[in-house]
């Protein structure tokens, strides 16, 4: 078991004892975080109260689209299986929220169920109503990917004359909710619509603040030759600079993420590499769950001490008789003013505000008079959760880790590589020749044999002086040439035989064509005269 001791003369005598990484979250939420934001009307600003099953729930990965970006295609392909509520098509067909989620039968559940279940970490979703409940479903089947991740299929975000038909509830606000508790934001594009709608740059736009978590798909690429390939990239990247303010760039992933054929296969292993890293970084997820949580209750304790200073310094600046509703307005068109102070005396950063004009719309419905004044005692428990108990937790996510086999998302479209010959980069460079009868540097060693011969070889092998004039024409750096000796010095004596010498000028070529060099020698790379050396 776990725990960790609290010693600070300002902590509770009991000392706090925790079993796991999601028992310590929920017990600091509620006991420390959770009264700083009910006095100060959090919730009625910001988001809603937190329960236990948004920190018990598994990761979720949430897809955002115009329609027919191939959003529920691409849930398809990773699970290799349909799914309960599953409609494909080229006009705008998902018109729900879909929660694909793991269950023991196949069946949907409906909104207005989903949000009364304890166990899911939906409850707080009844806030937008019928309008969207009766447009919300939970998809539960059996499949193994959906044992370690969820998966959140979203309505196709509308272009043109379509956008301005209202949905009759508040989608960017719904999709704010999700991108504050999931995991992995992933925003698809198709190669062939790259434009950036209104309703899209709106949806975009309210996902700031959640930039880590973003990931973008440019789908469909295998319709498109590579030189349109390219230029389409590019206008992805202009469009998305203009939209996404931050200094680093989105990562942008490049594919075709649907079983059929590729319909122009020139960039088959650029999309290949690319699916293997887009799987990675999903696969990652478990891994890292607990500590991505941590990081969300941090970014919501500091809001929410920013709000208080905003609530109180509002409060103290109210008359108390008269003149109310004129001091409101002047105080709502100097909030930035009052930001700018807030900034000053308590050493906050400017990024760590909400919003100058929603706060100013939202602070229009407001009774002033019934905010309550800085309350030192509540702002000190949440200085003292981020300063000792959020540190001791983050030594308990790592000991969670390390005691933990690796977890990583597994099944479906992710176990399709993961073994045999359709494995990326299988049978190229380093890995070229593993199925061959043949020593695969042989083909080649004709020819480097003969510049073995012309470097003096004694007693059958040359001298690492004389290796190297010969290894550095490749014109590689010292740190990969120092790798590729290390390798073919098979049996450490300092020098090269002519069956090393000829490994050496094999990994070298593999380097020069682009791959990666392995940290040990395979098998099938070894020379056969060296083979019982090593067993």
């Amino acid at each position: 078991m776990f725990s960790w001791l609290g010693t600070d003369d300002r902590r509770r005598k009991d000392p706090e004892v925790f079993q796991t990484v999601s028992d310590g979250l929920k017990k600091l939420y509620k006991t420390k975080l959770l009264p700083l934001e009910e006095h100060y009307k959090f919730h009625e600003f910001h988001s809603p109260a937190l329960e236990d099953a948004d920190f018990d729930n598994k990761p979720m990965v949430l897809l955002v689209g115009q329609y027919s970006t191939g959003k529920t295609t691409f849930i398809r392909y990773l699970l290799e299986q349909d799914f309960p509520g599953m409609r494909i098509g080229p006009e705008p067909t998902t018109d729900s929220f879909i929660a694909v989620m793991q269950g023991d039968v196949e069946g949907i559940v409906p909104g207005n169920a989903l949000v009364v279940d304890p166990k899911k970490p939906f409850r707080k979703l009844n806030a937008f109503g019928n309008a969207f409940l009766n447009r919300f479903v939970c998809a539960q089947l059996p499949n193994p990917v959906l044992e370690s991740i969820s998966v959140i299929d979203t309505p196709g975000i509308l272009s043109g004359e379509k956008q301005r038909i209202s949905r009759g509830y508040d989608f960017a606000a719904v999709l704010e909710w999700f991108a504050e508790r999931v995991d992995r934001i992933i925003l698809l594009f198709d190669a062939h619509k790259l434009d950036i709608s209104d309703e899209f740059s709106e949806v975009i736009k309210a996902l700031k603040n959640h930039e880590d978590k973003m990931r973008v798909v440019l789908n469909k690429a295998d319709q498109i030759e590579t030189q349109q390939l390219m230029r389409v990239y590019g206008a992805l990247m202009w469009s998305l600079g203009k939209i996404v303010n931050t200094p680093e760039v989105i990562r942008v992933y490049i594919g075709s993420f649907w079983s059929h054929p590729l319909l122009i296969p020139d960039n088959r292993k650029l999309f290949e590499a690319e699916e293997q890293d887009l799987f990675r970084d999903i696969q990652s997820l478990p891994r890292n769950a607990a500590l991505r949580k941590l990081n969300d209750l941090i970014k919501r304790a500091r809001l929410a001490k920013v709000h208080a200073y905003i609530i109180s310094s509002l409060k103290k600046e109210m008359p108390s008789m008269f003149g109310k509703d004129n001091k409101k307005k002047e105080l709502v068109n100097n909030l930035g003013e009052i930001y700018a102070r807030i900034e000053r005396e308590h050493q906050i950063s400017p990024g760590d505000f909400p919003n100058l004009k929603k706060m100013q719309d939202q602070l229009q419905a407001q009774d002033f008079s019934k905010f309550q004044p800085l309350k030192s005692k509540l702002l000190e428990t949440v200085e003292d959760m981020l300063a000792n108990d959020i540190a001791q937790l983050m030594v308990l996510v790592r000991q969670e880790e390390s005691q933990r086999p690796t977890q990583m998302v597994k099944g479906g479209a992710f176990e399709g590589t993961l073994h045999g010959p359709f494995g990326h980069g299988y049978g190229e460079g380093a890995g070229e020749g593993i199925d061959d009868a043949e020593w695969v540097v042989a083909r080649d060693k004709p020819m480097y044999d003969e510049i073995f011969y012309t470097l003096s070889p004694v007693d059958g092998k040359i001298t690492g002086a004389n290796a190297k004039k010969e290894m550095v024409r490749s014109k590689l750096p010292n740190t990969v040439l120092g790798k590729i000796w290390k390798l073919a010095d098979i049996d450490k004596d300092g020098m090269l035989d002519d069956e090393e010498f000829a490994l050496a000028n094999h990994l070298i070529k593999v380097k020069l064509e682009g791959h990666e060099l392995p940290n040990e020698l395979p098998s099938h790379l070894l020379p056969p005269s060296k083979r019982k050396i090593t067993e």
